[in-house]
């Protein structure tokens, strides 16, 4: 009896001192849970007996009118603990200020000083702000083996003035950004500048240094002053329990922290310890005994059965679905109910339907497959004859041998080359169509323009066009690669040229510095080849009829590319003019053919004039933004050439550059190109000759007579009738089309052309 009264003794005791352990494992039912707007979740605490161990203590100043908390006893500000192991707080900012170039006022480091936390490597980045400044961290970090180690690490930070600087980027102009190591327990945030703020104190007197949480921090240029008002940024610390692993902490039960029933351990992923987590399909606090509660999806996640079939059953961590009176499982691994019936029965009913229905699929598929497919290839041959396909190719085969003539491309060829004509591939959009940029399956880049409207009268004219433009094989015309005749209107594809229009480097003010005299002279000179020998060298003389400077692209050697020959005409070898719709630009626009409708190459040197016009005075061929007298630029070009004012209205850096004969030269040029009758002007081919003698030899001797400009009044005083229609091409501007032969009601154009 002795003996086991002493037996129960022991056990009494042993019951006790776990008894003991444990409550004191728990924090006291009246522990204030609340600091200020901040909740304190156990294992952390406010008084004695509410936490797990000290370094779970959060004091709570009352000074203020708000409360504020601060880990242990230190001035680190708590803003959120979340029992997922993160900690926010706030850090100080390490600043270096200058009130005077070379003098410092103001130069602070940042210490972070942590016995048991680690800053998050994963959360935060060490962060420098400033334009002269380079700033670096150092500090111990703490190993899984709770070894300390020291490290720096840092960044530099350089800008030049405020403009270069990118908003919401730290890639080093203006604001850098490193990350920090793993397991610091504490830093030491220092930042410096190179040459004192000298160079940038205008508008960056001050660098910045801090650790901060990545996602609560976004540069901008503002910060290079306005971080002057901050003291404090947001970092994110890991907190764990202990410095052992999970396996070790479950040996000593009675001071293994994850308390509730329904919880689980994590070792700490950044230093030491561990953490405590609720199991799947419980929730709540797992340092607390019952602290992890089963959450009830019933309830949570009522979608979760079909309440028409089925009831939801919770259980501990989870929960199922059950079948309702009179349904059964359906016994399609789903665990959804159907009504119970005549199983041999609904067997053959469903099997017959299935058959029928996968028939009655498969063969609705192929037939409305087929139907597509022969309707879409209809559609496309009905496209092909109808926009002159088969003419196309008995032309194509009579010149094979003889010349490289182009390619029909597929409909699918040039929808794959576009992206499905994407927006983002649009070069220029106008009245007679848009322009895309196209990659070929040989990865060469094309210009592919898809027209709004076809003239079924045109055709033959325009497969004419094809077979001679194919034919030009010229370095200062655009290329024409083939043509695709499967849509509804012709597609036409292009070479691609790579450096804008030449209206672009005119009247861009940071690309028409850089457009020198030298350039400007070859430029017109190659573009007057370019018309020269479309007048006079091709099989068929063409007359462009749209020149401008949105109409001349540009490579990147600034070499003259002649494009969009949507307006062109070619001219048989019995005749010397023709009778067309006028159409052109203003400003543009041959006076003589807009009154006469006589279209001749004389048309082209006209409007080649008023190019060269543009290129000496950077100014545009009509503008509403001048004065009346000198909207269209024609008529202001040669009234300053003939009253000796032509160095006034020259493009300055032009005229510092180039020879004032030289100048003089090209202008009384552009003046003979742009006489009122196109019998007193140049041929595009004397004129080429000239220019391609002016910048091979410097300078050439051309005749000085000057013919005066011939009165265009009673032109201009002619009603005329017209509409407008706009085409872009291939980086081409507003052309304006002029019909004669409507009833339209007369309008008065004053641009003087």
């Amino acid at each position: 009896m002795a003996f086991r009264g002493m037996l129960l003794q022991q056990k009494f005791l042993l019951g006790a001192f776990i008894l003991a352990a444990v409550a004191a494992s728990q924090p006291d039912p009246n522990c204030d849970q609340r600091c200020g707007n901040l909740s304190i979740p156990y294992p952390f605490g406010i008084s004695e007996g509410c936490y797990l161990d000290p370094s779970f203590l959060i004091t709570c100043d009352y000074s203020s009118r708000i409360p504020t908390p601060f880990l242990r006893k230190g001035n680190i500000t708590v803003l959120n603990i979340s029992l997922d192991g993160e900690l926010r707080v706030l850090s100080f900012v390490a600043r270096d200020c200058y009130n005077k170039p070379g003098l410092s006022v103001n130069r602070t480091n940042s210490q972070f000083t942590l016995s048991k936390f680690t800053v998050s490597y994963t959360r935060n980045k060490f962060t420098v702000v400033g334009c002269d400044t380079y700033g670096y961290i150092s500090g111990a970090v703490q190993a899984t083996s709770g070894v300390l180690k020291n490290y720096t690490t840092g960044c530099i930070s350089l800008c030049d003035k405020i403009e270069s600087v990118d908003n919401g980027t730290c890639s080093g102009i203006g604001c850098c950004q490193t990350s920090i190591p793993e397991g610091g327990i504490d830093l030491t945030a220092k930042v410096r500048s190179f040459d004192n703020y000298s160079a940038v104190f205008g508008f960056n007197p001050c660098g910045f240094g801090f650790v901060v949480e990545e996602d609560a921090y976004k540069f901008s240029p503002l910060d290079l002053t306005n971080l002057q008002e901050r003291v404090t940024v947001p970092v994110v610390l890991d907190w764990a329990v202990g410095n052992e692993t999970c396996e070790d902490a479950k040996g000593n039960m009675t001071g293994y922290a994850c308390k509730a029933e329904y919880s689980e351990c994590y070792n700490s992923t950044n230093g030491p310890g561990y953490r405590c987590n609720c199991s799947t399909g419980f929730q709540g606090n797992p340092y607390l005994p019952h602290g992890c509660t089963d959450i009830d999806e019933c309830k949570t996640h009522p979608e979760s059965c079909d309440n028409k079939t089925q009831k939801c059953n919770n259980f501990p961590g989870g929960f199922n679905c059950s079948c309702l009176k009179g349904y059964e499982d359906d016994g399609s691994g789903t665990k959804s109910c159907r009504a119970k019936v005549n199983q041999s029965k609904v067997i053959s009913i469903a099997l017959g339907i299935s058959i029928g229905l996968l028939a009655l699929v498969v063969g609705g598929s192929w037939i409305y497959w087929a139907l597509k497919r022969r309707k879409l290839l209809k559609l496309k041959e009905k496209f092909f004859k109808q926009n002159g396909g088969l003419m196309l190719q008995q032309r194509l085969l009579s010149h094979r041998g003889s010349v490289e003539t182009d390619k029909i491309f597929s409909a699918d060829e040039l929808e794959k080359a576009t992206n499905n004509y994407d927006k983002n591939r649009v070069l220029g959009q106008g009245g007679y169509g848009t322009v895309y940029k196209g990659v070929l399956p040989d990865n060469k880049v094309v210009a592919i323009k898809k027209s709004k409207v076809s003239d079924q009268s045109q055709i033959e004219q325009f497969i004419n066009e094809v077979i001679v433009l194919t034919q030009i094989n010229h370095r200062n015309v655009v290329k024409l690669l083939g043509c695709c005749l499967e849509t509804e209107v012709p597609l036409l594809v292009y070479e691609f040229i790579t450096n804008g229009t030449l209206s672009d480097h005119i009247h861009n003010k940071s690309l028409s510095s850089s457009l020198s005299w030298e350039k400007r002279l070859k430029i017109v000179a190659e573009t007057a080849g370019a018309l020269a020998y479309l007048h006079s060298s091709t099989s068929m003389p063409i007359i462009h009829r749209d020149v401008k400077t949105t109409n001349i692209l540009l490579d990147d050697n600034y070499t003259a590319k002649v494009s969009d020959f949507g307006a062109s005409r070619l001219v048989p070898l019995d005749q010397t003019q023709l009778t067309t719709l006028v159409q052109g630009t203003f400003g543009y626009l041959d006076p003589e053919y807009f009154h006469t409708n006589q279209l001749t190459e004389k048309s082209d040197v006209y409007s080649f004039g008023v190019v060269v016009a543009e290129l000496l005075t950077g100014k545009e061929a009509l503008s509403f933004n001048r004065p009346e007298s000198d909207r269209n630029l024609a008529l202001f070009f040669v009234s300053a050439i003939k009253e000796d004012r032509l160095l006034q209205i020259l493009e300055d850096h032009i005229v510092n550059e180039g020879s004032i004969e030289e100048l003089k030269e090209v202008a009384n040029l552009a003046k003979r190109c742009l006489r009122v009758r196109g019998e007193d002007r140049p041929s595009m081919k004397e004129v080429a000759i000239e220019l391609e003698g002016l910048t091979i030899m410097g300078k050439h001797p051309w005749g000085k007579v000057d013919h005066y400009m011939e009165e265009t009044e009673h032109l201009l005083n002619a009603p005329t009738q017209y509409s407008f229609n706009i085409d872009d091409g291939i980086g081409s501007s507003s052309t304006t089309e002029y019909d004669s032969m409507r009833n339209d009601v007369p309008k008065r154009v004053n641009d003087g052309r």
